[in-house]
């Protein structure tokens, strides 16, 4: 522990990248959250989604000694567009983003982000968080990063934890030396989940956090602990780091690590790969308390319990109406839910599914997305409602050899040029002006008109204008997948291969 004079007295600036690890799918989210559109994207509390809130909340850690670099985020191959898009919406630069072609866990995630962090011999402290987390009060956040920050650049790991107000059995412990709420403590050792008793004794003896998987070291140091615990999972990715290329067909930085590479790792999180085994070792080890209204927002009855609520305990989002029901959490999406002399449900409406369950199983909903993957339905992975980086689509109706969508572009954005092999399409301009190549004519089309694309026809869509483009699509023909697409030219890189290509 380091006294504050100490830090007065540095004269140097601290260089922090932010590392936002934006993995996972939050299957105990769905049918909100799904494979293609996952937790950290969605707007649970406020106006921002938690990935926003994440990235917010580290690129406002500057001070007079620290300097703050533009964040750098692990993500998977399919969410890139829409991380990307999420941070411009917030006026954030995007430093790179690392595309992790398969999940690993947190360890080889980290890893590549120090590998990244490194370059141009460069060592900043990196300030490491997952990207589905919530955090109340943002200045007691801020003033905790910014001392483990203080404290992680004379080599010690800090880790940051919560202050536990319950007896959770969902989250594993810290054991730290108490020495003063305001100072970093000594990490003693690291607890799985307990029991509900163990969990009560840990409330009652006191000097107990939540481990909420937020970890402030200089990349060096991860890099230096990880040769020590897990000389594996360095090596191999240092060959997917070494394997890796770039994405020249864009201007968002996507860096990709070598593929076959990536796959050979060991799956492993952060704290077995290294964090429970520095306790007594020669890595010093210390923890920040962090008590600022956290919650990683693990399933449906977290979320009730951040919401606000009215004088029956009900939270409510969207079109809700109820009569004599208590303790009830509502997200309506598209219509009206009502509910009628109920208590302790969660209720859950999309364009496409509907989850009901009692508040006190809704850690439950994992296995009701696990017989969704096992039957392929594809309420799993995609919304009614599908983003891509042009725009949307909603899939409105469809039935034997028919498909209705509705279809938004960006202004100055465009579809690939593409043809299919089974469907033929009509397009209706709703709103806005298209520039359609159809085969070798292209022409210009406003609203009210119409224009039809034979089946096998090599085409595009695009939006010269200024404001959004919409349009109606029917399909229609034999097969209609997402997967009957051959793309000759695309501005996001996605023409490497034929075949299925849903991103």
């Amino acid at each position: 522990m380091r006294s504050k004079n100490h830090y007065n007295n540095i004269m140097s600036i601290i260089k922090v990248n932010p590392v936002i690890l934006c993995g996972g799918s939050g299957t105990r989210l769905w049918p909100l959250s799904r494979a293609g559109f996952p937790k950290q994207f969605l707007c649970l509390t406020g106006v921002d989604s938690l990935f926003q809130q994440a990235a917010q909340r580290l690129v406002a850690l500057g001070a007079d000694d620290i300097q703050v670099a533009k964040p750098l985020i692990v993500t998977g191959e399919e969410h890139r567009f829409l991380a990307a898009e999420q941070l411009r919406e917030v006026g954030i630069e995007l430093g790179t983003a690392l595309l992790e072609p398969i999940g690993r866990n947190t360890a080889p995630a980290l890893t590549l982000a120090a590998l990244a962090a490194q370059a141009n011999d460069q060592d900043p402290v990196l300030v490491v968080t997952p990207a589905d987390q919530t955090v109340a009060n943002t200045a007691a956040f801020t003033q905790a990063m910014q001392q483990a920050v203080r404290e992680a650049e004379f080599g010690t790991i800090v880790i940051l934890g919560i202050t536990p107000d319950r007896p959770e059995t969902g989250y594993g412990y810290i054991q730290a030396h108490v020495s003063s709420l305001q100072a970093a403590m000594q990490v003693q050792r690291f607890v799985e989940k307990p029991n509900a008793a163990t969990a009560q004794q840990y409330i009652d003896e006191g000097g107990y956090y939540w481990n909420a998987g937020m970890f402030v070291l200089k990349a060096s140091v991860w890099l230096k602990a990880l040769e020590q615990f897990r000389p594996d999972i360095l090596q191999a990715a240092k060959d997917a780091w070494q394997a890796r290329s770039a994405d020249a067909s864009t201007a968002t930085p996507f860096v990709r690590p070598g593929k076959a590479e990536f796959t050979a790792i060991a799956s492993e999180s952060i704290d077995y790969a290294v964090m429970e085994h520095c306790p007594g070792s020669r890595f010093p080890i210390s923890m920040v308390p962090l008590d600022a209204g956290w919650s990683d927002l693990g399933a449906w009855d977290a979320v009730w319990s951040v919401l606000p609520k009215d004088e029956h305990g009900n939270a409510h989002v969207g079109d809700v109406l109820t009569t004599d029901s208590r303790n009830t959490l509502v997200h309506a999406s598209s219509r009206l839910v009502s509910l009628v002399g109920v208590s302790n449900l969660i209720v859950v409406e999309t364009p496409d599914a509907v989850l009901v369950a009692d508040k006190t199983r809704s850690q439950d909903v994992k296995h009701i997305v696990a017989q969704l993957q096992t039957t392929k339905r594809e309420e799993h992975t995609l919304h009614r409602k599908v983003h891509r980086p042009w725009g949307w689509y909603d899939s409105i109706d469809e039935g034997g050899r028919f498909k209705v969508k509705r279809i938004l572009v960006k202004p100055k954005a465009s579809l690939s040029l593409q043809k299919h092999h089974h469907r033929a399409e009509h397009w209706i301009v709703v709103k806005g002006t298209a520039e359609i190549t159809n085969g070798d004519k292209v022409q210009l089309l406003t609203e009210n008109q119409s224009t039809y694309i034979p089946l096998g026809e090599v085409h595009r869509l695009a939006n010269p204008g200024s404001i959004p483009l919409e349009i109606i699509e029917v399909q229609s023909g034999s097969y209609l997948g997402e997967d009957d697409i051959v793309r000759f030219e695309d501005n996001y890189g996605r023409t490497g291969n034929h075949g299925v290509q849903r991103i």
